[in-house]
């Protein structure tokens, strides 16, 4: 019977209700407790109660009142206060998140934890807990599995599956940062003053991503082993490749359908699943250095557009604290702007008197003895530029008269249209090639050429329909 049907109707109360990180906690503190050695018979209904007390006191949860908890209360909680760590405990019985079960022996109710609810509660406990998964995806890792298979006398594909299982997590980890670092580039466009730019890069530099980002340029430096794990992958493939002749020969020396040839047939495969394993990893590790190289890259794009968010805040100021756009507010909504405007500039005054040249100016002084500036005329470019230019343009290789006969070989009625047998070597195709854009090149009408579909003979030439119209000349000698 599968799982799923036997989870209880009020099972997903629990992430319905305001309460629904405390009742994680606590279920994950009583799973731990559950597992400990000294609970080997089990815990008792009074102990979970305890579990419950100690987490809301060392915890400091707040307790809020929701619908949910009290819409199918348990028998034994309608008196109780909500909140409690007795009607707590009662509600995850009653949702069918624990099980309690009356034990004979010790004459008491017995905690425990159903199968499909045990899934749900060590997800909870990897939620709460510290990422783990740094060891596994990590480029150190990828080069430990490598180094150890080229150091096995028995070659255990074990550890190239291990290898290729840490190069796919490492590279889901890269996009995923890539996937995160773009929602900050986001939140970091919509802040407006210096303190949420701040609380952006806060966030920013304490997430799981960028701890992990620190791990991989620091102590697990991509750059650092990627050569070593290119060589390892090498000097794998030349094993095999070398191993492999040996392998044959030894089975082809066996006979058919007995134990020795079964092994050598097994280790031939062997070692061909071995080659593949080492391929897929290789091209994953092409992968996650590409999605590395991105990463870093914006990264740096990042820190880039904070540091010129913050400089043009610093510059221009809010919007909402701009004195500027407040007086202009203010004279818009008055009754009498120009009172305003008159009282302003009474109050405006000049510090020091205007300048021409200020301090950052590039200016010297001018002596009479200098020549006044005269412009010189434009000097006109000669027409050798436009020869040089043509002395690029490749020259065709067949006179008017041999285009020409082409040209009418092909013609009928006026109309130089292709079919299969127009092309039969490659220098039909470059005179047909070079009508066509004779043709464009003085054409007068716009309907004078016409191209159809793409036609294939026997002699291996494709292009494409080819239809002129010459009423009104021919083409040309």
């Amino acid at each position: 019977m599968l799982l799923k049907k036997r989870v209880p109707k009020d099972f997903y109360k629990l992430f319905r209700t305001r309460n629904m990180d405390a009742y994680m906690m606590f279920l994950v503190a009583i799973y731990d407790e559950n597992n400990a050695v000294y609970t080997a018979l089990g815990l008792t209904i009074e102990e979970g109660q305890a579990i419950i007390g100690e987490t809301i006191s060392g915890m400091q949860i707040e307790w809020m009142e929701d619908a949910e908890e009290t819409q199918n209360p348990a028998e034994n909680t309608v008196f109780e206060t909500s909140g409690t760590p007795s009607a707590i405990l009662n509600t995850l019985i009653s949702w069918g998140w624990i099980r309690s079960d009356y034990d004979e022996r010790q004459n008491t109710y017995i905690l425990s934890f159903p199968e499909y609810s045990q899934l749900y509660v060590e997800l909870f406990k990897k939620l709460q807990s510290e990422d783990d998964s740094r060891e596994r995806e990590s480029i150190l890792s990828i080069y430990s599995a490598l180094y150890t298979y080229q150091s096995d006398q028995e070659k255990n594909n074990e550890i190239l599956k291990s290898a290729l299982h840490t190069s796919k997590n490492l590279e889901l980890l890269l996009s995923n940062m890539q996937n995160g670092m773009r929602t900050y580039f986001d939140e970091l466009s919509r802040s407006k003053n210096f303190i949420e730019i701040q609380q952006v890069l806060v966030n920013e530099i304490n997430n799981s991503d960028s701890e992990k980002y620190a791990i991989l340029t620091t102590t697990d430096s991509f750059y650092r082993y990627k050569e070593s794990v290119k060589e390892l992958i090498s000097q794998i493939l030349d094993q095999n490749d070398r191993q492999k002749p040996e392998l044959v020969n030894a089975l082809n020396q066996c006979e058919e359908n007995t134990a020795v040839y079964l092994r050598a047939q097994k280790a031939v495969r062997y070692n061909e699943e071995a080659d593949e394993l080492v391929y897929r990893i290789d091209r994953e590790f092409d992968l996650i250095e590409r999605k590395y190289n991105k990463l870093v890259e914006q990264k740096a794009i990042f820190a880039k557009r904070a540091l010129a968010r913050i400089q043009y805040i610093f510059q221009e100021g809010s919007a909402k604290e701009d004195s500027v756009l407040r007086l202009i507010q203010i004279i818009d909504n008055s009754s009498d702007p120009d009172a305003i405007l008159d009282e302003v500039r009474g109050r405006i005054c000049l510090t020091a008197p205007f300048k021409m040249f200020d301090d950052n100016s590039m200016y010297k002084r001018r002596d009479s003895s200098e020549s006044r500036f005269e412009p010189l005329a434009v000097e006109q470019k000669e027409e050798t530029d436009k020869a040089a230019i043509t002395d690029f343009v490749p020259k065709p290789l067949y006179t008017k008269k041999q285009l020409k006969a082409f040209g009418d070989r092909n013609t009928k009625d006026g109309v130089f249209r292709t079919t299969k047998d127009t092309v039969q070597t490659v220098e039909d195709l470059e005179k047909m090639i070079f009508l066509w854009q004779e043709t464009v090149r003085r054409q007068t009408r716009q309907d004078n050429v016409k191209l159809g579909g793409e036609l294939h003979n026997e002699g291996g030439f494709a292009f494409t329909e080819l239809c002129i119209d010459v009423k009104d000349g021919g083409i040309d000698d």
